[in-house]
């Protein structure tokens, strides 16, 4: 078990990806990138080129197929070896999405997009206490009435079955020392740390960031289902919307 150490409080992930690089989409988390786009956009049922912010998007395997299904997209992360990828994904594919290196706690937007999603911790679950904050700053991206989805750890799940990291149980937040391989397979030793939530917390986390929570389900990756929630799935999707004149 890991040797508990508190959040650095920054975006360490970018350390993280910079070792990772291509070989992140090694990992078997990312394989199920096509069901987990099939489910959003029938969740999302947007119209054609409606505008899609992808809040962490990595090396776009959600931002460049979600361009595919006719949506115009932004992504953003703190890694520029990931938006290099995801760029290079987008001109392979045909499609137009756009990549920029934006700290998702210091997002430009206002009332630009008609969703936001944050999904894997691609940003959301990563920063700790500024969890919130990317919260409020995908709330204000957002147009009114626009749905915001994020995916985070389970609470549950990680205290029902973590045993090779340290959760701290009062902070929420699960600590990990691990290795990562590069692309030329060397390895290198990293810390992560995760937010990991319950139901109850992300509704009222949206409720006080000024979003409407509408579900909560079980998910994993490559399984994304509108499922009640439980202990045995790893994640959690959070589902909320921005009021709109009707509200």
């Amino acid at each position: 078990m890991s040797e508990h150490r508190p959040h650095p409080g920054g975006p360490y992930f970018e350390e993280v990806a910079e070792r990772l690089g291509s070989a992140y989409l090694r990992y078997d988390f990312t394989k199920g990138s096509a069901q987990e786009v099939t489910f959003l956009v029938e969740l999302l049922d947007l119209p054609p080129e409606a505008r899609l912010l992808d809040v962490g998007c990595g090396p776009g395997r959600h931002a460049v197929p979600l361009a595919e299904a006719g949506y115009a997209v932004v992504g953003i992360d703190v890694s520029r070896p990931f938006l290099d990828l995801a760029a290079e994904a987008a001109r392979r594919a045909g499609v137009g999405a756009g990549f920029f290196q934006v700290d998702a706690r210091q997002m430009p937007f206002d009332d630009e997009f008609d969703a936001v999603v944050s999904i894997c911790q691609g940003a959301f679950g990563l920063m700790g206490k500024d969890d919130a904050l990317i919260l409020r700053r995908m709330r204000e991206a957002v147009k009114p009435g626009g749905r915001v989805i994020v995916t985070a750890f389970s609470a549950y799940h990680a205290a029902r079955y973590q045993t090779d990291a340290h959760l701290d149980a009062e902070e929420g937040i699960v600590h990990e020392d691990t290795t990562v391989r590069d692309p030329t397979g060397a390895e290198h030793p990293v810390e992560v740390w995760t937010s990991v939530y319950t139901p109850r917390e992300l509704r009222l986390l949206a409720i006080g960031v000024g979003l409407i929570p509408e579900h909560v389900w079980s998910v994993s990756p490559g399984d994304f289902a509108r499922r009640r929630p439980d202990v045995d799935h790893h994640e959690f999707m959070l589902v909320a919307r921005r009021p709109g004149r009707d509200d």
